[in-house]
């Protein structure tokens, strides 16, 4: 008989939720800081930049190896398996992790062409897009407050549309930048359309869905998504130029490797914090997660990469703020509603007479 790890609590459900959204939120802030850090000092290949963002998957084998530790001690049987996935979830782990490793090119090519000030908040534009999946494939329920939210943020990324040249690089072309746009907003539409597709897998999946079972997934996600960019990088030579490349790097050699390593182990981060969340409550939530944390990025960006912040950019910070407000909001309500609902249908306990 194969031992499965039990459901976990309300309480501890809801402490993993909190760990994943702070891991999501080092991720989703650190990651594209990174990446951009390493095409405005002589960095310029897209698919490498896309590799590295899956390409730390082994780090995956140390808290997977935790879990199995753990559970040998916990739960003690000749019959404890190093990894829980069968066949049919590996497969589809393996497909999507392919969608992702080409998201991870669509998004590293607007990175390489884009501030991030900029592509952060065109990316905020997947909240649609997830909400809008969600609603397809896992039939997710809507409240006015998410609706509205996902409106704000979706609006927000919109303005930036209006004007969209006012902070191209120097020595780009407006044919570059555009191409940076359309090809970021084309990342947030296949992502938008991933979470779902993991909250999919994990509903459709014929196992029981631990989180030890959720850092497997994410682990063969990304291996099969660093399979993907390694061909490519193959194809484009990248394997041949990177020591020139780290040699011409603006910041020196050494710090090459310390942006490229660095940038790996962060992604990471985004990657198991934004699944960990679906595990953790839904896509649409990752999502929102996601779409919140890009006006910090944005404001990271302008600080620590002196990225310009124009009125459009600040009308955008405002609406995903109001949008993140929005949806909190109207979750503590439903919360609060559900709560009272549940109090009002419990059957009073029945007290049995004194005996004399």
């Amino acid at each position: 008989m194969e031992v499965k790890e039990a459901e976990p609590n309300s309480s501890m459900r809801r402490a993993l939720l909190v760990i994943n959204c702070f891991v999501l939120a080092i991720g989703n802030c650190g990651g594209p800081l990174m990446m951009r850090l390493y095409f405005i000092h002589g960095g310029k290949r897209v698919w490498f930049s896309s590799w590295l963002e899956t390409g730390g998957w082994p780090i995956m084998l140390f808290p997977i190896a935790w879990a199995y530790l753990h559970r040998r001690r916990t739960q003690p049987t000749s019959r404890n398996k190093f990894f829980f996935m069968k066949p049919p979830l590996f497969i589809a782990s393996a497909v999507i992790g392919i969608l992702t490793g080409f998201d991870d090119y669509l998004y590293a090519y607007g990175v390489a062409r884009l501030p991030i000030s900029t592509s952060s908040l065109i990316i905020a534009a997947q909240l649609a897009f997830t909400a809008g999946f969600a609603f397809l494939l896992v039939k997710q329920k809507f409240t006015s407050y998410s609706i509205n939210a996902v409106f704000l943020l979706t609006i927000g990324a919109g303005v930036l549309a209006l004007n969209t040249s006012s902070d191209r690089p120097e020595n780009e072309s407006n044919k570059e930048y555009v191409m940076g746009f359309l090809m970021t907003i084309a990342a947030a539409v296949l992502y938008g359309f991933i979470l779902p597709l993991v909250e999919l897998m994990y509903k459709k999946a014929k196992q029981e869905i631990s989180y030890a079972l959720v850092m497997e997934i994410q682990m063969v996600m990304c291996l099969f998504a660093t399979v993907f960019c390694t061909v490519g990088m193959l194809v484009n030579n990248d394997f041949k130029v990177i020591s020139r490349e780290a040699r011409e790097f603006g910041l020196g050699e050494t710090k090459y490797y310390v942006v490229a390593i660095s940038s790996a182990i962060i992604w990471q981060g985004f990657f198991l914090g934004a699944i960990g969340v679906i595990f953790c409550a839904s896509s649409l939530v990752s999502g929102i997660m996601i779409a919140v944390l890009l006006p910090v990025t944005e404001i990271l960006a302008v600080i620590f990469l002196k990225e310009k912040f124009q009125a459009e950019k600040g009308v955008a910070l405002a609406l995903s703020l109001w949008g993140f407000v929005s949806y909190f909001y109207g979750e503590i309500k439903q919360t609060k509603k559900k709560k009272r609902a549940l109090e009002t249908e419990m059957p009073p306990v029945p007290t049995s007479p004194e005996t004399v």
